[in-house]
């Protein structure tokens, strides 16, 4: 932390104390990474090597701030349009819509602190390398990120099943973030509520859901072709 490394998440032993867990405590309010506190033996099947009771693991990547990408944005003369990713917690999925998102343009992808899949190895080879090109956001609340981008000017649009209205409808050449939720639950409650707009896939078949990756890029492509169309 000291070194000003990104950290993906961090391995606390359970019921640790003593001056290394008063120190790492005050480093913690430095960074915006997940804290697990495990047994011991957990850390032990981590590393062979005197852990202390810590383990951090460093990101494969640098995370970067939505706060200073947006202005940055607006300065080029481009229309935001960004990803917010509710509880997407598997690695491959990760990967395919980041590479879905860096090939359709998209500015920045945000993830929230807890509750998301690493950036890993499996992540960045499902992505094709995008996840090292593409600007990736992270926070411990989505609610108050997107907060931030209304106040921004961006819309919010949650791509969900809990809506009469198509993913045709939202006027996807404004300036917009698009939600994806968790396969099985979904976006939360409370992303939307506060979202502009609910958009659903249309389903003709015997199936009636798609992998989350797949939704991401049906999504983001009507996005992009309304947006060809301005």
């Amino acid at each position: 932390i000291k070194a000003g490394k990104d950290i993906e998440s961090i391995y606390i032993q359970r019921g640790l104390t003593g001056g290394i867990i008063l120190e790492l405590k005050a480093l913690l309010k430095e960074v915006d990474a997940p804290v697990h506190n495990v047994p011991i033996e957990k850390l032990n099947r981590m590393t062979q090597k005197n852990h202390q009771g810590v383990i951090a693991v460093i990101s494969s990547i640098s995370f970067q701030k939505i706060e200073d990408i947006i202005p940055l944005i607006y300065e080029k003369g481009e229309t935001p349009l960004v990803l917010i990713l509710d509880g997407i917690t598997d690695v491959r999925n990760m990967g395919a819509i980041a590479r879905t998102a860096a090939c359709a343009g998209v500015h920045a992808i945000i993830v929230p602190t807890k509750n998301s899949a690493q950036i890993n190895a499996d992540a960045i080879k499902t992505s094709a390398g995008a996840l090292f090109s593409i600007p990736v956001c992270r926070h411990p609340s989505l609610h108050k990120t997107a907060l931030f981008l209304q106040e921004c000017g961006l819309q919010i649009v949650a791509c969900t099943e809990k809506t009469n209205d198509l993913i045709y409808a939202p006027d996807y050449a404004a300036p917009t973030a698009i939600v994806m939720g968790a396969e099985d639950e979904g976006i939360s409650n409370e992303i939307m509520r506060m979202a502009n707009h609910l958009a659903k896939i249309p389903m003709i078949g015997e199936i009636s859901s798609l992998n989350v990756s797949v939704s991401a890029g049906v999504i983001l492509y009507e996005a992009i072709r309304q947006r060809s169309l301005v």
